[in-house]
């Protein structure tokens, strides 16, 4: 028999699960002087390690009998590794733990896909897109999700049922029954998968978080009956933990509660600096605030900010960002769900003119009033949307993410491009569709393309952005111009004012020609209202029954008012009886 091949892999970061059990009576029985010592060298050691500029570091409560502590690392190499365990064993806080278990292994690539056969392939081309998504999967940053479930496993090297004597193709297939069942938790499960052939007991390790932890039951159970798993799976013990924060290191060990939540606390100076500045802010829990003062003037930062925010509104973790005039000087506020998303941002917002002072911190978790002398927020338009059955950032009632770009392309030349870029944005799970639209009177042409996730649209953009006559992406500004000439004076409103974007409007097609109609009438309305540039009826060149409606206005309260008015609310109820399904909105500013 010739020699077999296995599938090509590629490695990323090495993955070292070290389960602690405390020793209570020991805890329970130390001095006050101790106890402080090994909180005071244990949170240093979990915050300076989650801060790694490679890799990550996470820690979690595990719940039953077999550890009651999970310190995740994940390191570019073992000898990073290897000093962080050593590190802790240095620690006070090691003196109250013994080891229950560990487990070593690395993540990985592999070639069982077709896609990721082609990468592997040396004389395939690279694609830039499944080059990002290997490099997520290789390097990985540890989901802030409340659960984690780790287990070990092996394929089957028995008699009846040897993983490692089926033809490779008949593995292929089985993968791709198994990846199917995962795709459909994308969103609510997320996964790092880790070789460990050589490394530990079990051939990979499979971590998974989510932050409903019946959401990896189901998935684990639907997994169970691919024979994938049924015929040729081992498992391991299988370790479930809650995820909680470096600062609530002294809550867990006093068993009180703890969450993901971090820091000491909120820092109120910081809440009472939105509420004097008249920011009123729905922090959620773990929320983290910035505020930057700034020496430019207020029009030169808000013009700077407008520009980051259409950056900001894709990610689920913004809250909001935005820019006060404060005596002399400007305050830029902005807000993130979590700690890492906000010091991520800060890097962006540190580089705005003038940016001579940051104050960063944990926001409260209830609402933070603003002083009865300042100005009411007139910038956060995500709760005023909601209660007109507008969703501000994605389509309202959908988990996916829109992206809009102009093209002065014909739609002739435009289509087929975008129809190559389709086909490959489907080989991955998080596409839902790109189209073509062209304007009802012929004289534009835009691309839309819709993502599960924001990260995923973000990159789709690179590929988008390269489209022929591409001349802006709605919601964040001039794209690149591709010809060198100055864009239009009629749509010179897409780079500033306000844009709002009804999406997936699908007429019935017996009403084709009446909603074509209606929107005419709507049209006619628009042009009287005040603050409005201009309206197009975008058509599906594919499918003329699928259009969205494109309309610029001079500012968010010039397009309230719109949105507040009879015209639109009769517009709305009139749809349900010509439309397909509901239509559902987007807010692009």
């Amino acid at each position: 028999m010739g020699r077999r091949e296995p599938p090509r892999t590629e490695e990323g970061l090495y993955v070292l699960h070290d389960l602690r059990s405390v020793d209570w009576d020991a805890w329970r029985a130390a001095t006050d002087r101790d106890r402080e010592a090994a909180l005071a060298e244990g949170v240093a050691f979990l915050e300076d390690h989650a801060a790694v500029e490679e890799g990550d570091t996470a820690a979690f409560s595990v719940l039953g009998h077999k550890a009651d502590l999970l310190i995740l690392h994940l390191r570019p190499t073992l000898a990073e590794l290897d000093t962080a365990e050593r590190e802790f064993e240095g620690c006070a806080l090691s003196e109250f733990t013994d080891r229950a278990s560990s487990y070593l292994s690395v993540t990985e690539a592999s070639g069982y896909t077709e896609a990721a056969a082609d990468y592997f392939d040396p004389d395939v081309e690279a694609d830039p897109g499944l080059r990002r998504y290997m490099d997520s999967r290789l390097y990985p940053d540890l989901p802030e999700t409340e659960f984690v479930s780790f287990y070990p496993m092996s394929k089957r090297r028995d008699p009846e049922y040897n993983w490692y004597d089926l033809p490779f193709e008949e593995r292929r297939e089985l993968m791709a029954a198994h990846g199917e069942i995962g795709r459909d938790y994308a969103g609510k499960v997320t996964q790092i998968i880790s070789g460990s052939v050589g490394l530990d007991d079990h051939e990979w390790g499979v971590t998974l978080f989510a932050d409903d932890m019946t959401d990896i039951k189901r998935l684990l159970t639907e997994m169970r009956f691919d024979p994938s798993s049924s015929k040729y799976a081992e498992f391991g013990r299988f370790y479930t933990g809650r995820r909680f924060a470096p600062s609530q290191l002294e809550a867990f060990l006093a068993g009180e509660s703890v969450s993901t939540a971090t820091g000491g606390g909120v820092d109120t100076d910081l809440a009472e600096e939105f509420g004097r500045l008249g920011v009123e802010v729905d922090a959620p829990e773990g929320a983290h605030g910035l505020v930057l003062r700034s020496d430019a003037d207020v029009e030169t930062v808000r013009e700077e900010v407008d520009g980051l925010r259409g950056n900001f509104e894709h990610y689920d973790s913004h809250v909001l960002t935005e820019v006060r005039g404060d005596g002399d000087e400007t305050a830029v506020l902005s807000v993130w769900e979590t700690e890492r998303a906000a010091d991520t941002a800060r890097g962006f917002l540190e580089e705005l003119p003038g940016v001579r002072e940051v104050t960063a911190g944990a926001l409260a978790d209830e609402e933070v009033e603003p002083e009865e002398t300042g100005e009411a927020d007139t910038d956060d338009i995500r709760g005023e949307l909601a209660d007109l059955d507008i969703y501000a950032g994605k389509p309202h009632g959908e988990d996916v993410y829109a992206m809009v770009l102009y093209s002065e392309a014909d739609p002739d030349t435009l289509a087929p491009e975008v129809e190559d870029l389709a086909e490959g944005f489907d080989r991955y799970d998080t596409h839902v569709k790109t189209a073509t639209y062209q304007a009802k009177d012929g004289d534009r042409s835009a691309v839309v393309s819709i993502w599960e996730t924001a990260d995923a649209a973000d990159t789709a953009g690179g590929f988008l952005a390269d489209l022929p006559g591409i001349v802006a992406r709605a919601g964040r500004g001039p794209a690149e111009e591709t010809s060198g000439e100055e864009r239009p004076a009629s749509r010179a409103g897409e780079e500033s004012g306000f844009g709002t974007m009804g999406m997936f409007y699908t007429v019935e097609p017996d009403h084709r020609e009446e909603f074509v109609e209606k929107f005419d009438t709507v049209g006619g309305l628009l042009e009287e209202m005040d603050g409005h540039h201009e309206t197009d009826l975008m058509v599906n060149v594919a499918d003329e029954n699928d259009m969205f409606i494109a309309s610029q206005w001079r500012s968010k309260e010039d397009a309230m008012a719109f949105f507040r008015s009879d015209a639109f609310r009769d517009t709305v109820q009139w749809g349900r009886d010509v439309l397909a399904d509901r239509p559902r909105h987007v807010f692009l500013a």
